[in-house]
């Protein structure tokens, strides 16, 4: 078996560890967990550094749960956070549930015989029966205020200025969470629970509660919150969150957002987000290093991860995508794209709309790009652009401005796609 803790030392994916947790790995198969939040039928890359947490663990021969927090998804963790969540109705639980098992099928084997295969989780179906005073009666009373109080998550929320101050929800979530530990610690022998460092304090009162309750050991591992090395927060962009659904984040954006992350960061990222062994990092490193303007460790990050999460048809998608933008693609590529990439690929350039009915009947070029739409401001500019050949609708070069345009240059039925010298991109929609 693989050493998971030198595994996930080198790849600097370890915060703090409990004494006692290296030798419990290396002494037998052992059953970790880690805790993922139900509240979209999502995950996104927010998620990942967990999941891959998740992945090394069955890659070095230990068993992997995934833990669908259905109840504690109900209530608010005061770790970081402000606000308490809503109450999600059963049904829209267990849909968001399949569809994060779908998704973590691509990093864990649920369904082969193996000892070690994955297993699914939610704490809501022992929790949801479990009354009031039975939680307060068997649980509660194993730990004491002063102990809850001292946990650094409590601390912040009680010291901020927020006038909201903690609900008694939020302060009694590290039992809930702790007695989760406890319930797979009895029924799957489950001794170890991973998460993010901002989740230590919840972890280590499960470790309480089953030392105290069963007499038993169990273990606490925390990886380090992923951030961008200008402090900001990882995975959030000005769209918002880059999700792990091709329906909400194109695999084209997913790509470019990989693509796109700073030199810095980019060699920390590769260690987390693939499989990619030390040698091989080691030596993209260098070669990075080396001509850091070839973007080395930036495209074999966007590759490793996109055909990972996606596929490598998608992977190689996304690339030929990415050459239409900067001027290498063809005519023949651009009609490839699928419409949600296209417009992924073509998002925040100039847009006019046109009539449909008008394409259909055709519509002289100059017409149409001095006259119907302001993509040229005179016709002399277009005649111009024309002459020294700087004008392209959907990649191909415009030759005459007598050239007439109708409805079978659509692409996707809807969209013209016309560029001005090398860099003006502008999208006209018939409708």
């Amino acid at each position: 078996m693989k050493n998971f803790v030198e595994e996930l030392t080198w790849r600097g994916m370890i915060h703090s560890i409990m004494p006692g947790t290296e030798e419990q790995l290396n002494k037998e198969m052992s059953t970790a967990y880690v805790g993922i939040d139900p509240t979209a039928d999502s995950l996104h890359i927010g998620h990942l550094v967990g999941v891959m947490m998740l992945k090394h663990f069955q890659v070095c021969g230990h068993k992997p749960l995934v833990l669908v927090g259905g109840a504690t998804g109900m209530i608010g963790d005061p770790s970081g956070k402000s606000q308490e969540r809503n109450l999600l109705d059963e049904q829209t639980l267990r849909h968001n549930q399949e569809c994060l098992k779908q998704q973590l099928s691509h990093f864990l084997d649920f369904e082969s015989d193996a000892p070690n295969a994955a297993e699914m989780v939610n704490n809501y179906d022992w929790m949801k029966d479990f009354s009031f005073l039975d939680f307060i009666r068997d649980v509660g009373k194993h730990i004491t205020v002063n102990y809850m109080m001292s946990k650094d998550s409590v601390k912040k929320r009680l010291s901020s200025d927020s006038s909201a101050g903690m609900s008694f929800t939020e302060f009694t979530y590290q039992l809930v969470q702790g007695y989760d530990f406890l319930n797979l610690y009895r029924t799957k022998n489950c001794k170890l629970q991973m998460g993010g460092s901002d989740q230590w304090g919840n972890i280590t009162t499960g470790t309480e509660l089953i030392r105290r309750i069963e007499g038993g050991e169990a273990f606490a591992l925390t990886c380090p919150l992923i951030t961008k090395a200008d402090g900001k927060k990882f995975g959030k962009t000005e769209q918002g969150n880059i999700w792990l659904d091709p329906k909400r984040t194109t695999p084209y954006r997913f790509y470019q957002f990989w693509l796109n992350t700073s030199d810095d960061d980019a060699e920390r990222y590769i260690r987390i987000f693939t499989l990619l062994p030390a040698e091989e990092i080691d030596q993209l490193t260098e070669q990075h290093r080396q001509a850091p303007e070839q973007r080395i460790l930036q495209k074999k990050l966007a590759e490793e991860v996109t055909v990972m999460i996606h596929s490598r048809q998608d992977y190689e998608a996304a690339v030929e995508a990415s050459q239409i933008l900067f001027g290498k693609g063809t005519t023949e590529q651009l009609r490839k794209l699928d419409v949600d990439t296209f417009l992924a690929v073509f998002e925040g350039v100039p847009q006019f709309y046109i009539s449909k009915s008008e394409l259909d009947s055709g519509i002289n070029v100059t017409d149409l790009l001095a006259d119907r739409t302001q993509v040229f401001p005179s016709k002399g500019e277009l005649r111009r652009t024309v002459q020294g050949n700087g004008l392209s609708i959907n990649k191909e070069k415009v030759s005459a401005t007598d050239l007439i345009i109708d409805s079978s240059s659509l692409i996707g039925e809807k969209y013209l796609l016309v560029q001005k010298g090398k860099k003006n991109y502008f999208l006209l929609i018939a409708e």
